[in-house]
């Protein structure tokens, strides 16, 4: 029999003491920073303090615009001393989804990705919701909790991101999220926040994507070689998907002695997060929804494989990968 909001709310505030230090623990893109967010909102005065961290660098321009507009405080996982704290909650991720959540064993854990082996205390994982944010307004709404301009506006952003403005697939509770919380956020810092999605220096980028690209049959392939931000992939990747017949785009580069590889597709085509953990999985970490995935293969791995020097080598590489499982 499925639990109730209050329920769920009920059991997520029994893992807590009035004397616990807690460490909230994301990938830091607009969905986790709006849900840790919530969670330290539904843990005021409930523990004696809350501190967000984030384990990637935050380079992205709308994500630094969220935390800048909105004055969220975050700390780096480097920074943190994980024995100051009693209580670890993870939103928006599984543990599985990166090696440097390894550093925590979580308590809490509330996402909207597909289920994978992560066993926690409280576990809140529902891969139908279009945004872990929506699952998070039900939290603050079973709390009676009101949100502030701030909260509404981050978990605002957060629905509108993740499931790109309702186009990708969604749950009738993603649009109550949004009408709920859409008369208590500040829409014109929500459009500030928006704006600001493009640096200068990715312009080049865009060049390399174009002059690589490869279309197959509605699949568009491009790969980028050295990028200086992993994030890269991900804007190159939507754009593609903006083009007429293109089905399917998968994007990489190489970044931090990893290769990153971006999959997107238009929803109507097979899972990109099977495709991407079938295809490299094994190699490092992989996985996502149906429209969206990604994978992180360290560069170690692939001795032996494609020339990392050459990028028409590595798109054919690529290609091959994940056509056999396409």
């Amino acid at each position: 029999m499925a639990l109730s909001s209050k329920e769920k709310l009920n059991r997520f505030y029994q893992q807590f003491l009035p004397n616990d230090q807690v460490l909230i623990v994301i990938f830091a893109d607009p969905d986790a920073i709006a849900c840790a967010m919530a969670v330290k909102r539904l843990l005021w005065r409930r523990v004696a303090g809350v501190t967000i961290s984030h384990i990637n660098v935050i380079e992205r321009p709308d994500n630094l615009a969220m935390i800048r507009l909105l004055k969220i405080p975050m700390v780096h996982i480097d920074r943190i001393k994980p024995e100051v704290f009693s209580r670890f909650v993870l939103v928006d991720s599984q543990p599985e989804h990166n090696a440097l959540f390894s550093r925590i064993q979580p308590h809490v854990i509330i996402d909207h990705h597909p289920e994978t082996e992560t066993k926690a205390p409280f576990m809140d994982i529902r891969p139908q919701y279009g945004a872990t944010a929506s699952i998070l307004t039900e939290y603050l709404q079973a709390a009676k909790i009101k949100p502030s301009a701030k909260l509404a506006t981050a978990l605002v952003y957060a629905v509108k991101i993740d499931t790109n403005d309702f186009q990708r697939k969604t749950l009738p509770e993603d649009l109550r999220a949004f009408q709920y919380l859409y008369k208590y956020a500040n829409t014109s810092l929500v459009r500030k926040i928006e704006r600001a999605f493009l640096k200068l220096d990715y312009l080049k980028y865009f060049r390399v994507a174009l002059e690589n690209k490869r279309l197959i049959k509605g699949n568009i392939y491009t790969h980028l070689g050295p990028v200086t931000n992993a994030d890269v992939c991900v804007l190159i990747a939507d754009f593609f998907m903006a083009i007429d017949k293109v089905t399917w785009s998968i994007v990489s580069g190489l970044w931090q002695d990893k290769l990153i590889v971006i999959f997107r597709n238009d929803g109507l085509r097979k899972d990109a997060g099977k495709i991407a953990k079938r295809s490299f999985g094994q190699m490092g970490t992989a996985g996502g929804h149906k429209s969206m995935a990604r994978a992180e293969i360290p560069v170690a791995t692939l001795q032996g494989g494609p020339d990392l020097k050459n990028d028409t080598r590595v798109l054919s590489w690529i290609i091959k990968k994940t056509r056999e499982k396409n």
